[in-house]
């Protein structure tokens, strides 16, 4: 009896020290599940990871040419001073550089952080080309060439993205369809909704003024600039666009020409046109041309409906041709048709100046850019 409870003695313990030593197989042991916390959706509105962004883009510009792009646009290059106004007022903050120096005037209308930027040089006219020097060192991402595509256009950008390994692209723009260039260059610069505001401040007054020249009878009229003031802006030419909506250009030539300084002319002919206002170009005659015996038998200086075009910080009337034309047509309009306008051309100004300059422009400024340029003209009856 004393062995038979030995043996069971034995074998207790010994299956006790066998579960002790090897406790229950891995096969058979409950799976152990670490807690997930539930994923929290992203809020609406917000971009997905730097990391899922492609690194490129495919982008098409207005001439045909479809350009690879970085996905994100922070370092913008313009080819020459016309494109340099348009997006200044788009993206100031991501030009690299400018075309050329801003004029003087420009210092007390625009923050001082502009005039350090690197001087580019320009494409197409004007004096001196692009400083690809200048340019690959200046971390562009992209170049814009904007206004009215020349002939070669295509082919001159191709070269240069070439050489440089920089992407240029090209953005049509005229007077009529600078709201569609915004958007295509909110496109192109990821600034789709400042772009619009621009497009369709553009758009606005573009039709206020086509709506205000069909309603009046337009006055005679000649732009005129030069040293002696015998060059005159054509009718018909690229840089007469704002004077032969707004005005009856009496300058007509057998070949416009196409530059900014107009056609030549001579004293008879002025005589022979003989405007009923005449605008004078800044830096022009404007200040002698009262005291001038042959300019005194123009009808518009005797009757004294002779004004110089505001200038600050380029001439409104749009040398270079670019955004500040709309700028111009605010003015001109005001000037010759005040009853059919009928805004207050300080507010219209200081809009302007806001939305493209990012100025606040004072009373006291607004009254020296006009200082040459007040007084109705007074419209002949309909």
């Amino acid at each position: 009896m004393r062995k038979l409870l030995v043996y069971l003695l034995v074998a207790v313990m010994a299956t006790s020290a066998l579960g002790c030593s090897t406790g229950t197989p891995a096969a058979t042991q409950p799976p152990v599940e670490t807690p997930v916390p539930p994923e929290t959706p992203a809020p609406e509105g917000t971009e997905p990871p730097a990391e899922a962004l492609p690194a490129t883009r495919q982008f098409t510009d207005s001439v045909g040419r479809t350009v690879e792009l970085p996905a994100v646009i922070e370092h913008v290059a313009v080819s020459g001073p016309l494109a340099q106004i348009v997006l200044f007022a788009l993206c100031p903050d991501k030009l690299v550089g400018i075309a050329s120096a801003w004029d003087e005037t420009a210092e007390q209308y625009l923050a001082t952080e502009y005039y350090n930027l690197p001087e580019l040089g320009q494409l197409y006219g004007g004096k001196g080309e692009l400083n690809l020097e200048t340019l690959l060192a200046s971390g562009a991402q992209v170049v814009i060439d904007v206004g009215e595509p020349k002939g070669s256009v295509a082919e001159d950008l191709d070269a240069l993205q070439e050489q440089t390994g920089i992407p240029f692209v090209h953005v049509t723009a005229t007077t009529e369809t600078m709201g569609d260039a915004y958007r295509k260059l909110g496109e192109l610069t990821g600034m789709a909704q400042a772009a619009e505001t621009l497009a369709a401040y553009c758009e606005t007054v573009y039709a206020r003024t086509l709506e205000l020249a069909d309603s009046v009878e337009k006055v005679n009229l000649l732009y005129c600039l030069g040293n002696e003031g015998l060059n005159v802006i054509a009718q018909g030419s690229y840089h007469a666009e704002i004077i032969d909506l707004l005005a009856n250009n009496l300058a007509v030539v057998d070949e416009p020409s196409s530059k900014g300084s107009g056609n030549e002319v001579d004293m008879e002919q002025i005589l022979l046109w003989n405007p009923d206002v005449i605008l004078f170009a800044p830096g022009s005659i404007y200040a002698v041309v009262g005291e001038d015996a042959a300019w005194k038998q123009v009808a518009a200086v005797q009757s004294g409906a002779y004004y110089e075009v505001p200038f600050g910080p380029y001439n409104w009337m749009g040398f270079p041709p670019s955004v500040q034309r709309y700028l111009g047509m605010l003015w001109m309009a005001e000037l010759l048709y005040p009853e059919a306008a009928g805004y207050d051309l300080y507010a219209e100004v200081a809009e302007y100046f806001r939305l493209f300059y990012h100025s606040a422009l004072s009373e006291a400024q607004y009254d020296a850019l006009v200082e040459n340029s007040i007084g109705a003209v007074q419209t002949p009856a309909a």
